[in-house]
């Protein structure tokens, strides 16, 4: 049996075995269990199973694995449910575990799903499957962008590097450009609408085949419409409307003829909306809101970065990070790179460097020590979830430190002003690549900045004493 089968095996056996799990998922980093009774997880067994980097009491059990591994985990925690035999169960048995898991996961939303947290989860169910995109045609972007700029700056000959260019730049389109379409997609199986009919409207914001020579107008302003005006906050609300329109569609038409006209009238009625009122007013608010981002890095400088620097890690705690992809993308679109990522990015390094701290501090703690040396590399490419929620935050005052080498970071990053990512992509040093405009050295003395920071403060001030303390 592989390693990755004997992890599912314990992380099942830990979770409750086979009859307390309904449902089962994964993410980059996280396998997401639904059980039917929390009491029966055994989560201090859990926690000391070699490879579980942590876990996260949410609306369903997290297990902290790590990018990579969690993939492989996840299919075997699949193999191991089926090999386990969840139907050796009575019926009636199985009734009352749905019943009774039905009504815990009832009383957990009722707690737990204001509509504000609902609406975060489905904006992070929407672009949370492109991350991979994200991360791989960045990085791509990057490398062309590194040959193009040494093209034109004459130490590249152009005759032999364009070509190697023009193909990266191809495979990274493939995401950027046709973006919409990916989140039209994916939202539209957040709110309820057709997939397809989702990446339709997506498209429609691109206004393909539309020329110079005939426009389509702002029926606010008469200026001509752009392709892919207003960006992906424009295709979420009209995914939301479509969803409404579909739903109210097949109320009355009958199924006989619903597979022609309810799609027919859907894309006719929401794409004119799209056309004539969401591209304009959306690309309202996203040139409003971005140039409101824009004007605080520029006045803000130190105190901006320090401030978004600090406070991004409690942000993500909360899911709130998920509403910056489309200022991202936006501000990528609207001058050609994103001045936050930079300056978030320095949050996972303040992570890097509080978790060195306490490497060397609790050099007794075997299980922390193992477990800051499993998930510290993962960091420093900028997946900080495993050191936040495996390391750090279990600690309290570390956590704390840890913001604020992030802040220091961030201000670094903010008193040199203009240093932007030509691309969403992973943070800390991976970053690296898809800085704008050659300013990688002055993101790199930030990082260590935020490194140096995070270390400082965890080392003098951010160190429990009963993690210094000798344990296996």
């Amino acid at each position: 049996m592989s390693k990755y089968h004997d992890l599912a095996v314990q992380i099942l056996e830990a979770v409750g075995g086979s009859s307390n799990v309904s449902s089962y998922t994964n993410c980059m980093t996280r396998l997401r269990v639904t059980v039917v009774d929390r009491n029966r997880i055994a989560e201090t067994k859990l926690k000391e199973i070699d490879g579980v980097l942590g876990v996260v009491d949410d609306e369903t059990y997290q297990i902290i694995l790590g990018p990579g591994i969690v993939t492989k985990v996840a299919e075997q925690f699949g193999k191991v449910l089926e090999e386990s035999g969840a139907g050796g169960r009575s019926s009636s048995s199985a009734e009352q575990l749905q019943a009774k898991g039905a009504q815990m996961k009832a009383q957990l939303k009722k707690k737990n799903n204001t509509p504000f947290k609902n609406f975060l989860r489905k904006i992070g169910n929407i672009f949370v499957p492109l991350i991979p995109a994200f991360v791989g045609a960045g990085l791509i972007a990057g490398i062309g962008s590194i040959l193009a700029n040494n093209i034109t700056a004459g130490n590249l000959d152009a005759a032999t590097w364009q070509q190697y260019v023009t193909i990266l730049n191809i495979i990274k389109n493939a995401i950027f450009s046709y973006l919409v379409i990916y989140v039209g997609i994916n939202a539209a199986k957040e709110f309820g609408a057709t997939p397809a009919l989702g990446g339709v409207i997506g498209g429609v914001t691109l206004l393909t085949g539309v020329t110079a020579d005939l426009p389509i107008l702002n029926i606010f302003t008469g200026a001509p419409l752009a392709a892919g005006q207003g960006g992906v906050i424009g295709v979420l609300i009209a995914v939301w409307i479509l969803s409404v329109v579909e739903k109210y569609l097949r109320k009355f038409i009958p199924d006989s003829v619903d597979i022609i006209v309810t799609p027919t009238i859907a894309l006719l009625v929401v794409g004119l909306i799209t056309i004539f009122f969401i591209m304009p007013f959306a690309g309202f608010i996203s040139s409003n809101l971005i140039g409101a981002i824009n004007w605080t890095l520029e006045r803000g400088g130190a105190f901006s970065g320090f401030v978004l620097g600090t406070a991004f890690l409690p942000l993500v705690m909360l899911g709130l990070h998920q509403v910056l992809t489309p200022i991202h993308i936006e501000m990528i679109n609207s001058s050609g790179m994103t001045l936050l990522l930079p300056i978030l990015a320095m949050a996972g390094a303040g992570q890097v460097g509080a978790s060195i701290a306490l490497w060397i501090r609790c050099k007794k703690n075997k299980s922390l020590t193992n477990m800051i040396k499993g998930a510290l590399p993962v960091g420093i490419l900028g997946i900080g979830e495993p050191l936040i929620y495996g390391v750090t935050l279990p600690l309290g005052r570390p956590f704390i430190t840890a913001c604020l080498g992030g802040g220091i970071g961030g201000a670094v990053i903010g008193l040199f002003g203009n240093v932007g990512a030509i691309a969403i992509g992973p943070s800390g040093v991976a970053l690296l690549p898809l800085i704008a405009n050659g300013l990688w050295f002055k993101y790199l003395i930030g990082l260590i900045a935020a490194y140096i920071g995070g270390f400082i403060i965890t080392y003098f001030f951010g160190t429990p004493k009963d993690a210094m303390l000798e344990q296996e």
